[in-house]
């Protein structure tokens, strides 16, 4: 397996109105230093605002969170990974457990390791499929004690989180596909929280699939309820249907996932370009087909292949992968999706 590239770097600079002594990114490189000293200018600055202290031990306690959980998953930062999601409150016992444990099991065979809340249900689940070693826990801190369950407990790859948006955060951005299963409001939360990222271009594009157990219903009422009420009243795209998968086979969700990655490998903005870098070439045949299907996404110009670009100098472990280069609307994620499914199966 190929390694995925860190899609963190690729996010784009919220341009905030203040006087913070950095270089133009256009005349000189953006060094970690220079990022680090806008840190520091942006911390003084909330006692020359008269930030309060409940306010400042937030911010504290966020960035406290975020730079440890940082450093604990770039250990594994050449791993893909998938988050699962699903109910704390499902024994061993129901299916849908059974089957969070057999998707663990078969997507760490297939080099994955799995995130998850590190909590009792679907989250344990998860980790009894994949095993300690392809494990990764990220536990929040609830007025009522919430342990780790018994494979994550104690591991170096667990970590504690006083807030939800901190936990969320490292779920999305440390992922190459979440795997939904049936759950409460905290699932529905993430499900929706997942795709609103996703349809708005504010994350990485990932697969997603809602895995129910063989024969039921939940995501199916949940999809029906997609269809029958958002997509019908106009308030999300046809296209939009495309940035997730509902199954009720393992076998099928697995599939999903790493068809995702046959030949797309990743993406990233270089100044207006989309850049997708590629497993192996396409045919112009298929680059013809996208400039007459997919014109509709072009903000200009055409699709066209291409060697690594040179603002990509940087990105060694993909230096040598050939790229599709194209001027995106960044607006029809779900077409994108589209998009990318057409590569890796004709491609």
């Amino acid at each position: 397996m190929k390694k995925p590239v860190n899609h963190k770097e690729d996010a784009p600079f919220l341009n905030v109105n203040e006087n913070i002594a950095h270089p133009p990114e256009d005349r000189f490189p953006v060094t970690n230093e220079h990022l680090v000293l806008q840190i520091k200018e942006t911390a003084d600055k909330l006692l020359r605002d008269g930030a309060n202290r409940g306010d400042i031990k937030l911010l504290n306690t966020a960035l406290k969170e975020l730079r440890y959980s940082l450093k604990v998953f770039a250990a594994y930062k050449n791993r893909r990974k998938v988050t699962v999601f699903g109910s704390a409150r499902l024994a061993p016992e129901h299916p849908a457990y059974q089957e969070a444990v057999t998707f663990g099991k078969k997507i760490a065979e297939a080099g994955f390791m799995v995130i998850t809340g590190a909590a009792s249900g679907i989250m344990e689940a998860g980790h009894v499929g994949a095993g300690r070693a392809n494990s990764i826990g990220v536990n929040i801190l609830l007025p009522f004690e919430q342990e780790a369950n018994t494979v994550i407990a104690g591991d170096t790859k667990l970590m504690h989180l006083k807030y939800f948006f901190t936990r969320k955060l490292m779920f999305v951005k440390e992922s190459d596909a979440v795997a939904h299963f049936p759950g409460g409001f905290g699932t529905q939360d993430e499900c929706f929280e997942v795709l609103t990222l996703v349809q708005t271009g504010k994350s990485h594009l990932l697969p997603i699939v809602m895995v129910d157990e063989p024969g039921g219903d939940y995501w199916k009422r949940w999809d029906a309820y997609i269809q029958e009420v958002l997509l019908a009243r106009h308030l999300i795209s046809p296209a939009d249907l495309a940035l997730y998968k509902v199954t009720d086979s393992v076998d099928e969700a697995v599939a999903e996932i790493l068809q995702f990655y046959r030949v797309y490998h990743s993406m990233r903005f270089v100044g207006g370009d989309l850049v997708i870098r590629l497993q192996h070439r396409l045919s112009d045949n298929l680059i013809e087909h996208f400039n007459h299907s997919f014109r509709d996404i072009l903000a200009g110009g055409s699709f066209h292949q291409s060697s690594a670009l040179p603002e990509e100098v940087n990105d060694t472990q993909v230096a040598e992968m050939p790229r599709l280069v194209f001027r995106f609307d960044r607006r029809n994620l779900g077409r994108l999706r589209m998009l990318v499914d057409v590569i890796n199966r004709e491609g």
